[in-house]
């Protein structure tokens, strides 16, 4: 069983988040500001947060910056669309993830689930390094596989969408324009391939992300291409 504290100044969103997460095998602890969130963190073996940025006495920000002092438990701000500085921040000082308000359920459980299975990770042996192995955030590639999972889970991608992740993950952050990537991947010259490119993106994001409308890892970059980063980053 894990104990997951939700910290949030608005009861009914602590109301809200706790009905979201009662089905699962989670203990719920309750918090109202970042002074309580730190007491329980001290005084209970807390596996998650899910943290507010704007609270009273101590807000979410240095609240995650003192409670990443004492614990490696995941903190998952809660922040609305107009703190996008907040969630640079939030990042920066020890968060590892946002959920923008209003929530979608399914999100929750599904960021909740992410961070809880790395977190879990943590304490196994790692994967020894070797060559053809590439990961960038929870998306990991094995060439002398083929294989290609999310979080340690595997996700099935047809033999162009693996090539595409293939390019991009080997070199994380450079972008690379539509038609460089079609004709890496496709081998011919890029006749139409904004849209071809465009088309198969969109199917890498349903599957690698967990809300492709918003995606962390698997970026755009308007009037240039596309790249894939590690998801602690907003510009791009």
């Amino acid at each position: 069983m894990y104990n997951i504290l939700i910290c949030d100044d608005e009861r009914d969103i602590v109301a809200a988040l706790k009905i979201y997460l009662s089905g699962e095998d989670y203990r719920l602890f309750e918090a109202y500001d970042g002074r309580e969130a730190l007491e329980l963190v001290r005084r209970e073996d807390i596996h998650l947060i899910l943290m507010d940025v704007m609270m009273p006495r101590l807000d979410g920000i240095a609240a995650t910056a003192r409670i990443r002092e004492e614990s490696n438990a995941p903190i998952l701000l809660l922040t609305a669309k107009s703190e996008s500085g907040d969630k640079v921040l939030g990042l920066n000082v020890g968060a590892d993830d946002y959920i923008t308000k209003p929530f979608d359920p399914a999100e929750v459980l599904a960021r909740v689930r992410s961070q809880l299975r790395r977190y879990t990770r943590l304490g196994a042996a790692p994967e020894p390094e070797r060559a053809g192995r590439y990961t960038v955030g929870p998306i990991t590639l094995d060439e002398e596989a083929t294989a290609v999972t999310v979080d340690g889970e595997g996700v099935t991608l047809t033999p162009i969408e693996y090539n595409i992740l293939r390019l991009l993950i080997k070199h994380p952050g450079h972008i690379y324009s539509s038609a460089q990537i079609y004709e890496q991947v496709w081998n011919e010259s890029a006749v139409g391939a904004d849209n071809a490119v465009s088309v198969h993106i969109r199917h890498l994001r349903q599957k690698l992300e967990i809300d492709p409308s918003e995606p962390r890892y698997l970026k755009v970059v308007w009037g240039l291409g596309y790249k894939l980063e590690d998801g602690r980053h907003e510009k791009g």
